[in-house]
């Protein structure tokens, strides 16, 4: 592993534990030339993925699409950037946890809605705005009145 600081190849691994929320292993190294210390996180490489979009067309999974999405939702709200990174993890964990090498973009839909109807009311309606593709003030207001009886 590359110091990220002095760009050295000769680090040790000081400590070791698995996370167990997002399927990783967190490694505590130490850079043998200039001794500073940093953190590595090890991702279990997983099956690949394909979702299936509206129009029945495959694509890679990406979690950025995840991220931006949310990221867009939760803009100028006060949700902190780890809140965010935990829920991505906890839906990306729900998505690896069904065993299957391919799932509907709608499914990952109701899961970010779901999720995020907890963590900010005001991201949730942004979010299923753009998702439910609400055509018209009725349908908006209806879902609005669904949340507040909640």
């Amino acid at each position: 592993m590359r110091c990220p600081f002095c760009g050295n190849e000769d680090t040790r691994v000081t400590d070791s534990r698995p996370v167990e929320e997002t399927n990783s292993i967190r490694r505590r190294r130490q850079c043998d030339h200039c001794g500073k210390r940093f953190t590595t996180y090890e991702k279990i490489e997983a099956i690949p993925l394909a979702v299936i979009k509206k129009d029945s067309t495959r694509q890679q999974y990406d979690r950025s699409k995840i991220e931006s999405g949310v990221m867009r939702a939760c803009y100028k709200r006060p949700v902190p950037i780890a809140d965010i990174e935990s829920m991505i993890d906890r839906i990306e964990a729900d998505i690896y946890g069904r065993r299957t090498s391919e799932v509907k973009s709608s499914e990952i839909g109701e899961m970010i809605m779901l999720r995020l109807k907890d963590l900010d009311p005001v991201a949730y309606v942004r979010f299923a705005s753009v998702y439910r593709e609400f055509k018209d003030v009725g349908t908006f207001m209806d879902e609005l009145k669904s949340l507040i009886s909640n």
